[in-house]
């Protein structure tokens, strides 16, 4: 991936929104909420501690996550939609 983040920070891939409803109503574009799931396609180095070294972050490339509905970034690149988050800002890792 040519986005390379800085620091803590990650870059997601946002997961399509659902095409219909558990009961089965299918939904028109105006009614779907955006996004809140991802796939993580690039991470940052990590924030600098007291002492200058760097602190690792928790979350690895592939890692499907949940985020706030408006939290980060949104960017595009080469046509595709990404978001540019800080670690704190993922809610959950989905296993």
């Amino acid at each position: 991936m040519a986005i390379r983040p800085l620091d803590d920070r990650i870059v997601v891939k946002a997961v399509e929104a659902e095409q219909k409803t558990s009961g089965g109503i299918l939904l028109p574009d105006s009614a779907k909420e955006k996004p809140q799931r991802g796939i993580v396609v690039a991470v940052g180095e990590g924030s600098r501690g007291d002492g200058g070294a760097r602190i690792a972050l928790s979350l690895e490339v592939g890692d499907e996550v949940i985020y706030g509905k408006y939290a980060g970034s949104e960017i595009k690149w080469s046509g595709e939609e990404y978001k540019i988050l800080r670690e704190n800002e993922v809610l959950a890792r989905i296993q």
